[in-house]
């Protein structure tokens, strides 16, 4: 039994050290926007509002959320 705790804590250690050095390679960033892109369709296509960590950080900053839509509707222009 302790050789299965053991595998797991090991397992599972290994796993994160390995997903935090894969999401800041190119590959790691192209994948989390793929992953992205993919929740947000799906978001949009069975009608789920999501919640994100952004949104609720952003409501307690209104003034930074409103300067970073307006620097969005600036570069939408261009």
């Amino acid at each position: 039994m302790w050789f299965f705790l053991v595998k797991a804590i090991a397992g599972s250690i290994i796993g994160n050290a390995t997903s935090t050095w894969f999401k800041d390679t190119k590959m790691g960033v192209w994948f989390y926007n793929k992953v992205d892109s993919m929740y947000n369709w799906a978001a949009k296509r069975y009608d789920i509002k999501i919640l994100t960590d952004e949104e609720k950080r952003m409501d307690k900053f209104p003034a930074l959320k409103a300067r970073l839509e307006k620097i969005e509707k600036e570069l939408k222009i261009k």
